[in-house]
């Protein structure tokens, strides 16, 4: 069964919705984003979570001493990296924490998401290429480039309710990973993340 995760996780409100519905993971974008949080607003948050759901942080070319004292710290569980980041970082980290690493890949072609599936990180996670955006598109990429892969990895970029089981039927994905496909104005939406889950939850393996 495909795992969830509802990233871009910002006010409290959007942690009492996710404690109701109980997805696998949740995202705290520390990355300038409208929905970025500062690492004492995800304290605060991370406290509140119910503890079967593990919090990722996401960074973009981010000092690793920052998310090194976040895992520390308790903040997140899962680091996630939506940079340029490459193998010698991936590495420092590793050597400074145990907590697992998913490597974003912004996928334009086969090759892209080969080049990655080389480097020591724990997870892929299949995104949008936009030019000069790093993530939050909102829009999904050709699945069909998608080669078959030594790693799990979780798949993202304008995945709904609407798609979301075409999604797990054609990809086959660890985890589906969703922001602004559940939201309504830009803010969180209970339906939403209540419905989704609910589908993902639906397809068995």
């Amino acid at each position: 069964m495909a795992k969830i995760k509802i990233c871009g996780l910002s006010r409290l409100i959007d942690i009492d919705m996710v404690n109701n519905v109980l997805p696998d993971y949740i995202g705290f974008i520390f990355a300038k984003s409208k929905r970025q949080v500062d690492d004492n607003t995800a304290l605060q948050l991370k406290s509140s979570l119910d503890p079967k759901i593990q919090a990722v942080g996401v960074f973009v070319n981010e000092d690793s001493n920052r998310i090194i004292q976040l895992c520390k710290d308790g903040v997140i569980d899962i680091i996630q990296l939506h940079g340029d980041e490459g193998e010698g970082y991936i590495r420092q980290l590793k050597t400074s924490v145990s907590n697992p690493i998913i490597k974003a890949v912004r996928v334009r072609t086969a090759e892209d998401i080969r080049l990655a599936e080389e480097l020591s990180c724990d997870y892929t996670l299949l995104d949008t290429y936009k030019e000069n955006q790093y993530g939050g598109s909102g829009e999904t990429f050709n699945w069909s480039i998608v080669p078959r892969g030594k790693k799990p990895f979780f798949l993202a970029g304008g995945i709904d309710t609407e798609n979301v089981l075409e999604a797990i039927a054609k990809m086959d994905p660890f985890c589906i990973d969703v922001s602004s496909g559940v939201e309504t104005a830009g803010y969180k939406d209970l339906d939403k993340i209540i419905d989704i889950v609910k589908k993902v939850r639906s397809m068995k393996k």
